[in-house]
């Protein structure tokens, strides 16, 4: 038997086909929360590997996804997200997912056996990129393959995984250990394991996120607003930082070309939105710092 924790038999699981509906979904309830836990232990790691995306994404670096299976599927929730809730461009996250997804949607089980796919795969990692590199096991040869080329190249390694001692975190700039139990149905990734790894996940961009200077008060401040339902949300958010209504939020928000940053300078005073672009490229995209510069050259202005 596998002495990897991520295939370990659950001490609960016995005779688990015969119990009531009720007790199994009980059972795999406390399982996921036991999984979620886990996380607790890893925050210092995920802090340190927020510093390293924030970095490579604010020098115009990548932020490649490494996985297969079901972690390749946190991944790229993760992935598929960003661009549109904190704006980071689509082509500085790429997710390199063993095999990709078939047109039916199937995900085959061979290609994370393969090197020579990884090899191919890892041609557009660059010097200046993170990696983030996931596997349950930490053991997958097509995401450790991906990990040792990226280092080779000079990229920053992320290594997320779920045994303890994982070869995937050998020479990582930051290991990020999530010691989930043994699953309830043993083997089964998707359950604990993934639950842990999808926290870990939410956690690391939003704290890069963050970092980037794309987030204020809580407010998702460089989202994409391509829908109505986006558009309203942004324009409400302009009006809850500039403490203005919503119908002249509405009219910053136009004047702004949809960035809520720039509309919630405009509404602090900001003669057009160049000087408000400006003011944000002085600050390195972070409002709070913008908004503070404004304020301060509009006092000198008023004493001198």
């Amino acid at each position: 038997m596998s002495q990897k924790a991520t295939e370990a038999r659950h001490g609960k699981a016995e005779g688990l086909d015969m119990r009531a509906p009720e007790d199994i979904l009980a059972l795999l309830a406390s399982g996921q929360q036991d999984a979620a836990r886990a996380v607790d232990a890893a925050i210092p790691a995920l802090a340190q590997s927020a510093d390293l995306v924030a970095d490579a994404l604010r020098s115009s670096g990548k932020l490649v996804y490494a996985a297969a299976g079901s972690s390749g599927l946190m991944a790229m929730a993760d992935a598929l997200e960003l661009p549109g809730t904190y704006g980071i461009p689509r082509e500085q996250i790429v997710l390199l997912l063993a095999g990709g997804l078939s047109s039916h949607g199937e995900m085959p089980g061979a290609p994370e056996d393969d090197v020579a796919l990884a090899e191919t795969d890892a041609a557009v990692i660059g010097q200046g990129d993170c990696v983030l590199a996931v596997s349950a096991s930490g053991s997958t040869p097509y995401v450790v393959k991906i990990a040792e080329i990226a280092r080779s190249r000079g990229a920053k390694v992320v290594a997320i995984a779920n045994n303890p001692g994982a070869r995937l975190f050998d020479g990582a700039d930051v290991s990020v250990l999530l010691e989930t139990p043994p699953e309830v149905v043993a083997g089964s990734t998707r359950m604990g394991a993934g639950t842990a790894q999808k926290l870990a996940f939410n956690m690391l961009s939003t704290l890069a996120a963050i970092r980037l200077g794309h987030v204020h008060d809580g407010h998702m401040v460089n989202l994409r607003a391509d829908n109505e339902k986006l558009r309203i949300r942004a324009t409400g958010m302009v009006a809850e930082i500039a403490g203005i209504g919503f119908d002249e939020a509405r009219e910053f928000f136009a004047r702004g070309d949809g960035s809520v940053k720039v509309a919630v300078l405009l509404a602090a005073g900001a003669v057009d939105a160049d000087v408000a672009r400006e003011l944000l490229d002085r600050s390195g995209q972070v409002l709070r710092k913008a908004l503070t510069e404004l304020t301060m050259t509009e006092n000198t202005v008023k004493c001198a």
